[in-house]
């Protein structure tokens, strides 16, 4: 029993680090919605779901629904607003 004590600690003591790996996940501002919108319509997208920053390295738009009717998950340069990869859903 003295034995599950220590690891029992161990697991309380490494929650609070496993929050901060979603910590970086968010909405986009008001400017950056907007500034993924117009990119996301220049290349021929009419409506899309969800948008997120997903740890701070990668914008994702979901269910992008295309000018051709295909609907694709989206990821974007957080930088550039280009699109980087895009996934048929």
């Amino acid at each position: 029993m003295h034995v599950l004590r220590p690891l029992a600690l161990a697991g309380l003591r490494a929650l609070p680090m496993s929050g901060a790996v979603f910590a970086d996940d968010r909405g986009p501002t008001a400017d950056e919605r907007a500034r993924i919108e117009a990119a996301l319509k220049a290349d021929g997208f009419t409506s899309w779901g969800e948008i997120e920053l997903d740890d701070g390295r990668v914008w994702e738009v979901d269910d992008a629904i295309h000018s051709d009717g295909r609907e694709y998950d989206l990821e974007l340069d957080p930088a550039t607003y280009a699109i980087t990869d895009r996934d048929l859903d």
